[in-house]
């Protein structure tokens, strides 16, 4: 029995889907298929139950899972004792992390860490903040990278630059006319465009705007910044988003964003790992680049 299939069975099962397994792993999902009828013909055991509510393990699939889950991470943490042996900086790093950190954020470091050690790849995949620390949690992931990070008894974090969050308007309105930075009560009663109520950006603005009695009329929730930029550049209302992810938008001038005038709002970004984790040396290099405080060019 391959490792590699044991890797996929855990994938399946960790993401419920044959087809984000292929993905992690870089193969067709037709392969998944084949690894997963290979490894039942084996044991002449079915591992996976198939229902319009998903796809879950059968009782000797969970058995499967347990020793498999082990398999995996030990051989994964041999090959980091090896490869820390040899100083080498190599092999494949597993990231989590949000849209508007894995598309705005990390392109100018992952382009010159590859560009450092050639030899090493980074297998990013975006999620949503819960499932990151789930994913960090279960080592399907060797870290996750978020923002307002949060550290308890099983997770660690290591502070990142953080981004200044900014008021986005489409250029004929009025508060990108009068070209000032903004006065937190100018948004009152503003139509708004937001992040959904369980995103932390959304938690730290809203928390800002009761503080400052500050009543915007959200017209809008979304999920991710690209479509919150969208709306925004159709003039369905204002927002507010980290600086970095407006400035494509702001560079081709399409939105304009503004400062406050009387307060500033920080969007604290950090890497989150498992405690008691074993970096490999090529851990090490990606995260000592991304705490670097000044960002490479993009």
């Amino acid at each position: 029995m391959l490792l590699s299939y044991l890797r996929v069975y855990c994938d399946i099962i960790e993401t419920r889907s044959f087809s984000k397994a292929a993905a992690r792993n870089f193969i067709s999902q037709p392969a998944v298929s084949q690894q997963v009828k290979a490894m039942e013909e084996h044991f002449q055991q079915r591992l996976i139950e198939r229902s319009p509510q998903g796809i879950y393990p059968t009782e000797a699939g969970r058995i499967f899972y347990e020793y498999a889950r082990e398999i995996v991470d030990r051989y994964q943490a041999l090959e980091q004792q090896m490869a820390n042996l040899s100083q080498s900086v190599s092999g494949t790093i597993r990231v989590a992390t949000v849209y508007s950190v894995g598309l705005h954020d990390l392109p100018p470091y992952i382009k010159k860490f590859i560009q450092t050690y050639p030899q090493a790849r980074i297998h990013l995949e975006y999620s949503r903040t819960n499932k990151i620390y789930e994913a960090v949690r279960q080592n399907q992931v060797d870290i996750g990278i978020v923002a307002y990070p949060q550290e308890n008894r099983q997770i660690g974090v290591i502070p990142l630059p953080a981004d200044e969050l900014v008021v986005i308007v489409a250029p004929n309105h009025p508060l990108a006319k009068a070209g000032k930075p903004v006065a937190l009560q100018q948004l009152h009663g503003l139509p708004f465009i937001a992040f959904d109520p369980d995103i932390p950006t959304r938690k730290a603005t809203d928390r800002v705007l009761q503080e400052h009695g500050v009543d915007v009329e959200i017209v809008h929730e979304f999920d991710n910044v690209e479509t919150i930029k969208r709306s925004v550049e159709a003039e369905l209302g204002v927002s507010i988003i980290p600086r970095r992810c407006a400035r494509w938008e702001v560079r081709s001038g399409s939105l304009v964003a503004l400062p406050f005038a009387d307060i500033r709002i920080e969007r604290p970004v950090g890497v989150i790992y498992k405690r008691g984790k074993n970096f490999s040396n090529t851990l090490q290099k990606f995260i000592a680049l991304l705490t670097e405080e000044r960002a490479p060019e993009d």
